[in-house]
């Protein structure tokens, strides 16, 4: 499969596509919007990573991003959050297969054929975009949302050489702590909890994972988030930061919860973040 334009759309005088293409990460078609400013490029970027139960779509039609992307210059990329289609493994859970790949390689049946999402956003997504879009690929950010801002912040740890800002609304600051995490961390990395830790952000950081890589991190996160004990933990991330001497800036917003409605709020703040940085 080529890549395929499936919508195309103009807003805030910059265009919004879907797409479509084939991934060797996955072994399936994957879907994701890219917006590109009404500039010259090559042009900056980052990428979007969404949370649990959600699509390309969710970030695209929700977070209102586009008009700061468009006066900044700046393009976004929201891509699924797992692999999908008949014959990919699945779980009548919604934290677990497809809508929440949590951005790992799985090492465990029956995940192991398609649920390679770390390879597929750090690899197949980015080389798609570079040879189909005029953004530059050595200036590209992430960002994401719960399971996407664990991702963000795991998938900017590990792969430092690729991601040149790193901010979050709401992650999961330290999946092998959490019910969600453990959920998923079980399934499809296996009973050894050292591979775990290969994926948390907190204990990534407190390692010093890609120290002097980033000169900030940003974090948004809701009070009345009702994750916020149980899965979120963000004081854990604090911790970590702390520890290993890596600046984190931790904004607690009062009385805001875990939807988009907390997002579309700051978004502007966190793109032109990214762009300062880009």
């Amino acid at each position: 499969m080529s890549l395929e334009i499936l919508q195309q759309h103009r807003v805030h005088g910059g265009t919004l596509s879907y797409r479509r293409h084939a991934s060797a990460a996955t072994g399936t078609p994957m879907r994701f919007s890219v917006f590109l400013p009404p500039v010259e490029g090559p042009v900056p970027w980052v990428i979007w990573l969404s949370g649990l139960t959600c699509t390309e779509d969710n970030f695209t039609t929700k977070a209102g991003a586009y008009a700061a992307a468009a006066r900044l210059g700046l393009a976004v990329v929201a891509p699924d959050t797992s692999p999908r289609g008949e014959g990919v493994a699945d779980d009548p859970a919604y934290d677990l297969g497809q809508g929440a790949g949590f951005y790992v390689d799985a090492t465990e049946a029956p995940w192991t054929p398609h649920f390679r999402m770390e390879t597929y956003v750090t690899r197949d997504l980015i080389e798609v975009v570079s040879e189909s879009c005029p953004v530059d690929p050595a200036r590209l950010g992430v960002f994401g949302h719960s399971m996407g801002g664990h991702g963000a912040l795991t998938l900017a740890l590990r792969h430092p050489e690729l991601f040149k800002s790193v901010s979050a609304f709401a992650p999961i600051c330290s999946p092998t702590r959490c019910d969600w995490g453990r959920k998923a961390f079980g399934a499809y990395l296996g009973e050894d909890e050292a591979a775990w830790c290969e994926h948390d952000a907190a204990l990534l950081l407190e390692a010093g994972a890609a120290h002097g890589r980033f000169d900030d991190i940003l974090v948004d996160q809701g009070l009345a988030d009702s994750f916020l004990e149980s899965q979120l933990k963000p004081e854990l991330l604090e911790a970590a930061a702390a520890k290993a001497g890596q600046k984190l800036t931790l904004r607690r917003r009062e009385g805001y919860d875990h939807s988009y409605f907390f997002m579309t709020s700051f978004i502007d703040d966190h793109l032109a973040w990214h762009a300062a940085r880009l």
